[in-house]
């Protein structure tokens, strides 16, 4: 190998011979448990995050004769001269040296004491081999010399063509330089693991890779009873998938997610590592939803389709001093625990075999690593609408094999009101209310479905979580009128661009509206969506006094009926039992076959009420199965 370099020498001890393990590895955290990093052969990963100014240099060099083992990790500032960075990749192995002849001059004066002691004669110490420390980078088989350039500069001369032809060699060892190489940036498992549930990672973030093309593995072993993760035999489980269904027989083991990160070009980056922090523990036994599920054993025929409306109840409002001492202080802390709740609604929702579901206050982190991967497993497509500046939001997802997805829209509501003119205009002098309105974040979210097994049919599926507030009946009442002006705007533009003319009669169109109202079937919500009309002067428009609506009518168009009824509870607390969830569907286009019977209140109350060990959430999931009219 022929290596023209900027290089830099300085004479320290005497040459010696250099061996090379097949992979190295480092722990990047401090925890027994803490994910492990499996570098490639000697290699060099250059990492330059977009917006950032500081590139990331990192290799493991392991020298056995030296007894070195140690991965060096450098943040250098793109502007710095690439002497100088050298330099100091130079002083910090020269430190590394000097630690270990330290070590060894110690441990050599000790044993000398220990001989004196004993009277024995005193070996003669032996003057250090000197080592030649060099540090250096070029090209491979170039006569060309690399000038002393910046860091930017070099990796601008490289990018692109990717700086496979750059080694940067330290102590004589040759290391090929990967530049922003696919990494596994972060990653973290569930603090509960529950046997018959579903796991996936807590957190995982790529760096130049993608979920989709990366490569995933789980383990299972027992700890020994050194209590050390290194000793722990693994054994591997699984199908290679991010989501992995954990077994009976995995109870007492501890498992082990491995992931070898990967772009859409194939290039591989080092596999991570990760031990989950605790055994796989048994499951709570059977939950209330397992008995729904023997209603729904198989998925429906073609011209049939099985509707799920649930709010998970985000993480944002379960996890604070609030929620596990006041409002949910009946709750036991573990149950109300994001990793032990998410694996209960993971498995409800997939033993429901539905073929739609809209789902409310769904964690962003929840959405992304564990209902993308798990339901893709299930051919279960969706997308995602956040709220404003919260990370939760509303998750609507279809199945592909019945399925044809066409469309995917999502607003928050509070941004579309002044495009409704004929509404707007008769609110916007009451500054109040204005302002109160402007303040919400309420997101509405559309897909527009067409019909696999009959491409005339189309189904436009709203799913929304209307404002919580107890005074706040007039603003949910606005949030639906608005919500339903876009649905109809939107609705009348799906006719003309899919030329469905006459499609509510044709049957070729159907609405279908679900969600988290917050809203009783007393209350205008319910009439406008089934009645299609609310006068100005219904009781809500009055909850609040000082931001009364007055002199407001609301219409719809779509002769709409609840799916699911009016059921005595979807939300069951201590502070509150009611029904303020729903499956609104277009009648003359839709009709409902059959509805999932909801849990008794037996069962809602088996521990006070909810969320509880068997129920995931303070909702209960609608689940609905209808049917094509014509």
């Amino acid at each position: 190998m022929h290596l023209r370099s900027a290089a830099l020498r300085i004479r320290l001890t005497s040459a010696v011979t250099v061996h090379h393990p097949a992979v190295g590895h480092f722990l990047r955290h401090g925890s027994n448990f803490a994910p492990r990093q499996r570098f490639a052969m000697r290699t060099a990963y250059f990492k330059q995050l977009p917006g950032e100014e500081q590139c990331q240099i990192s290799f493991h060099l392991l020298l056995e004769p030296l007894k070195i083992d140690k991965v060096f990790n450098f943040n250098r500032s793109l502007t710095e001269p690439l002497d100088s960075s050298l330099e100091r990749i130079r002083a910090n192995v020269e430190k590394e040296l000097q630690k270990r002849n330290k070590r060894k001059k110690v441990k050599k004066a000790a044993q000398s004491t220990e001989a004196a002691v004993e009277d024995a004669p005193t070996t003669t110490n032996q003057p250090e081999p000197v080592v030649e420390v060099a540090v250096s980078l070029g090209t491979v088989g170039s006569a060309e010399k690399l000038p002393n350039m910046t860091i930017a500069e070099l990796l601008a001369r490289f990018d692109g063509v990717g700086p496979a032809d750059l080694r940067l060699t330290v102590l004589g060892t040759d290391f090929a330089v990967a530049y922003n190489s696919p990494e596994v940036y972060a990653v973290k498992l569930p603090a509960s693991i529950l046997a018959d549930f579903y796991v996936s990672p807590a957190r995982l973030e790529l760096h130049f890779a993608t979920r989709e093309c990366s490569e995933y593995g789980w383990y299972r072993g027992r700890m020994p009873a050194s209590g050390n993760a290194q000793q722990i035999a693994w054994e591997r489980v699984g199908n290679g998938e991010l989501a992995y269904l954990v077994q009976t027989g995995d109870v007492g083991h501890h498992l082990k997610f491995r992931c070898t990160p990967k772009d859409a070009n194939g290039r591989a980056g080092p596999a991570t590592e990760i031990v989950g922090p605790q055994p796989v523990q048994a499951g709570p036994g059977q939950c209330p939803f397992e008995v729904r599920h023997l209603f729904t054993q198989h998925k429906l025929k073609d011209g049939q389709f099985r509707v799920v409306s649930y709010n998970l109840l985000a993480e944002l409002y379960s996890d604070s001093d609030y929620s596990r001492t006041v409002l949910f202080g009946y709750t036991p802390p573990y149950a109300l625990e994001l990793d032990y709740r998410k694996q209960l609604f993971v498995k409800e929702l997939l033993g429901y075999r539905a073929d739609i579901l809209c789902l409310q206050e769904v964690d962003t982190k929840v959405f992304a690593l564990d209902l993308v991967p798990i339901f893709r497993q299930k051919r279960l497509a969706g997308h995602y609408k956040a709220k404003r500046n919260v990370a939760e939001g509303l998750a609507t997802f279809y199945d592909e094999d019945k399925f044809e997805h066409l469309e995917a829209d999502g607003v928050i509501i509070s941004e579309i009101v002044e495009r409704y003119p004929e509404l707007w205009d008769q609110i916007k002098h009451n500054r109040p209310l204005v302002e109160r309105i402007a303040d919400r974040s309420t997101a509405l979210q559309l897909t527009l479905l067409r019909c696999r097994h009959d491409p005339r049919k189309h189904l436009l599926v709203a799913n929304t979580h209307l404002y919580f507030s107890p005074d706040a009946d007039h603003i949910r009442l606005l949030q639906i009128g608005f919500a339903m002006l876009y649905v109809r705007e939107q609705y009348e533009r799906i006719e003309r661009d899919y030329r469905l003319s006459g499609a509510a009669a044709a049957g070729e169109l159907a609405l279908l509206f679900c969600g988290d109202f917050n809203s009783v079937p007393e209350c205008g919500i319910y009439k406008l969506l089934t009645e299609r009309f609310v006068g100005p002067g219904f009781a809500d428009w009055a909850s609040n006094e000082t931001e009364a609506v007055r002199d407001v009518a609301l219409a719809q168009p779509y002769t709409m009926a609840s799916a699911c009824g009016c059921p005595d509870f979807t939300n069951y607390t201590v502070g509150f039992k009611a029904c303020i969830d729903y499956i609104f569907y277009q009648q003359g286009a839709l009709h409902v076959n059959d509805v999932i019977p909801m849990p008794s209140e037996e069962e809602l109350a088996m521990y006070e009420a909810l969320p509880s060990p068997v129920f995931p959430s303070d909702h209960i999931a609608l689940v609905a199965n209808l049917q094509w009219a014509t």
